[in-house]
């Protein structure tokens, strides 16, 4: 009996540690569990932190494309722009210049068409002014010649005169 009740609490014992063992073993595991579901935990958190990183990495990334791109076209923009107002001052200046020339082609044909008619006026002044002086030579011509005659006349007459007094005396 002894040896039964021995051998009970040798089981008993027997039991407990294989209860404890057991029980260690299943904290173990459990406390492995734990540990594997904790690391798969963090792994798949720093995976979703590392795809969350990635796609902001990927939005600034595709901000900075958007600003690089946008402050591309205000530069080509504003050199387009300064072209163009080059362009527009070059051609306003050409289109100035033109107009210039054509201001002074008109005003030398004006100053031309203007001497043209003093040329004119003067030689009709010059015509007139001989043609003045040729009917006033004429006329002292003429006015000469008939004082000639007259003075004639008067000397025929006195002559006549003269004679007709001569037979009469």
């Amino acid at each position: 009996e002894r040896d039964a009740e021995e051998y009970k609490k040798q089981l008993a014992l027997e039991r407990r540690e294989s209860l404890a063992l057991r029980n260690a073993e299943g904290v173990r595991i459990r406390y492995l569990e734990a540990q594997m579901k904790a690391n798969d935990f963090h792994n798949e958190h720093e995976s979703y932190e590392l795809k969350w990183a990635g796609e902001r990495d990927a939005n600034e990334y595709k901000k900075q494309l958007a600003r690089e791109r946008r402050e591309s076209f205000e530069l080509r923009n504003a050199e387009g722009r300064h072209a163009r107002d080059v362009e527009a001052t070059m051609k306003a200046n050409e289109w100035q210049k033109e107009h210039e020339s054509y201001e002074l082609k008109w005003a030398s044909e004006r100053d031309a068409e203007e001497y043209e008619k003093q040329l004119a006026r003067e030689r009709r002044e010059s015509l007139n002014l001989r043609n003045a002086e040729g009917r006033r030579i004429r006329d002292n011509e003429h006015e000469m010649k008939r004082n000639d005659m007259n003075k004639e006349h008067e000397s025929y007459e006195l002559k006549w005169a003269g004679e007709r007094d001569a037979e009469e005396y």
